[in-house]
Parts: structure tokens; sequence; C-alpha cells
């Protein structure tokens, strides 16, 4: 089972936002009142991103722009996961933010070996997983991020909100990439 991350609270609050995913820290760059971008270990990773209303209905153009971007990337092959992936990060976005909208990002590494799904929301609340019990109707869908990204997916914490973001290994042999 996936361990929630956490952060000294300081981080969350500072002007300039720290990123703390799997032990590798990156430091933010502010470029917009509501936007920050992170530095990269890999600069020039292709990516794409749209903002969205944050509704249920949400969930259909960002699996879209998913969907479209494996395809672009010849990357059929994890299709299945990113697009149920996508639709359970903006499911708990929806749920659980605070502002009008999202923003939805579907990054391809440069080594090509991982695609990068992510969802930013206005809220600092962390999403914590948590046993769902048979009758539940909801609470399943960190568990299903966590078994399809074997484990590595995270929270960004930034000054205004967060990122929750998970990676998807490529399978070289499924995809024609």
């Amino acid at each position: 089972m996936t361990e929630a991350l956490s952060w000294p609270a300081q981080d969350v609050t500072s002007r300039e936002a720290l990123s703390v995913a799997g032990g590798v820290v990156r430091r933010a760059q502010r470029i917009g009142v509501r936007m920050s971008m992170f530095e990269s270990a890999v600069p020039g990773a292709p990516s794409y991103t749209r903002t969205l209303p944050r509704l249920p209905e949400s969930a259909r153009p960002a699996r879209l722009l998913v969907s479209g971007a494996l395809d672009r990337w010849s990357l059929g092959g994890v299709e299945d996961a990113a697009l149920l992936v996508m639709s359970e990060l903006v499911s708990n976005a929806v749920a659980h933010a605070r502002s009008g909208s999202i923003r939805v990002t579907v990054t391809r590494r440069a080594d090509l070996l991982v695609v990068r799904l992510a969802v930013v929301d206005m809220s600092h609340r962390l999403p914590l997983p948590r046993p769902a019990v048979e009758d539940d109707e909801s609470g399943r869908g960190l568990a299903l991020v966590a078994a399809l990204s074997d484990g590595r997916w995270g929270v960004d914490p930034l000054r205004w909100g967060k990122r929750v973001w998970a990676d998807l290994a490529v399978d070289r042999e499924k995809s024609s990439a």
C-alpha cells in the first residue's frame, strides 16, 4: 500500500514552494499569478495541458487529452491504464478542490519510458488513501492510481494548491514508439 507523503508546513506556505516526491526535491519557478512550473531533471519533455471546469463532466475532455497525447507519441500500450488514472485524478479534484477550474497535464519524460499524468487544483488538502469497505460507493480511486502506477504517484504542494500526479511505465513491446 502506498504511504501518504508529508512535507514540513513551510514547504506549502513559503514564497518558493518545494516539491518532494520519491526523494527528489525540485524548486518551483513562479511564472504567473496562479501557475508555477517546476524545473525538471529532463528539460524539454513534451507535454499537453488543458484547463477545465471543476465539474464531473471534465473527466471526458481530460481522457481525450490523454488519448490524443498517447496517440501522437505512439504509446497506445499504456492508454487503458492512463485513461483510468486520469479519470480518478480528475474525480478527486472535482470532489475536493475549491476553485472553479482544474488543470490536467500529460507529459512524456525524455527517457520515453514514463508518462506522467497530473491534475492541479487550488486546495492544500492532501489526498490520503483510505480503506474502502464493500458497500462504499467511493474511496477506491487512490488505490487504483497506486496499483496502476506501481506505487509511483505523489503530490507536489504549490503555494496556492497542489499537483497530484502518477507515473506510468511504458511497455515498449505494447507500444510502437
